[in-house]
C-alpha cells in the first residue's frame, strides 16, 4: 500500500529540526548560480546577490550557517578557464558570501559564478 506523509519540517531527537524542502532539493543547505551582474539564475537558500563593482560580490542567506560560512562547508568557483574565484574572508560571515572573481595576472574581472554551501544551519 502506498501512502503519503506531508510535513513542513522534519524533527530529530538531539540533531534539532530541518524544513523537508532541504531535504527534497538535496544534502546542500544552500547554492546559488549567479550572471556576471549577480542575478541569480538558480538558488536554494539564498535570499539576495549583489554587484559590487568589477569582480566583487555579495550573496545572502535566507537561513544563516551555525557558524562563519568560511569554517563549515563553503565552496566557490567562476566560470571561464582563465576566472578564480575566492571568498573574502574578512567580509564573508555566516549569512553572507563576499566573493571576489580575478584573473589569471590577479586582476579583478566579472564572471558567471556558483556558490555551493553544504554545512549546518544555525
Amino acid at each position: 500500500m502506498a501512502g503519503k506523509i506531508v510535513a513542513d519540517t522534519l524533527e530529530h531527537s538531539t540533531a534539532g529540526s530541518i524544513a523537508t524542502n532541504y531535504v527534497v532539493n538535496g544534502s546542500l543547505k544552500a547554492w546559488v548560480g549567479a550572471e556576471t551582474d549577480a542575478s541569480q539564475q538558480q538558488s536554494l537558500n539564498f535570499s539576495s546577490s549583489s554587484d559590487n563593482g568589477t569582480g566583487s560580490y555579495t550573496h545572502t542567506l535566507t537561513n544563516a550557517a551555525s557558524q562563519e560560512l568560511e569554517d563549515s562547508g563553503l565552496q566557490v568557483s567562476a566560470g571561464g578557464g582563465t576566472r578564480f574565484a575566492r571568498y573574502a574572508g574578512s567580509a564573508t560571515t555566516a549569512s553572507v558570501v563576499d566573493l571576489r572573481i580575478h584573473n589569471t595576472s590577479g586582476g579583478a574581472v566579472d564572471g558567471t559564478h556558483n556558490i555551493n554551501f553544504a554545512g549546518d544551519l544555525a
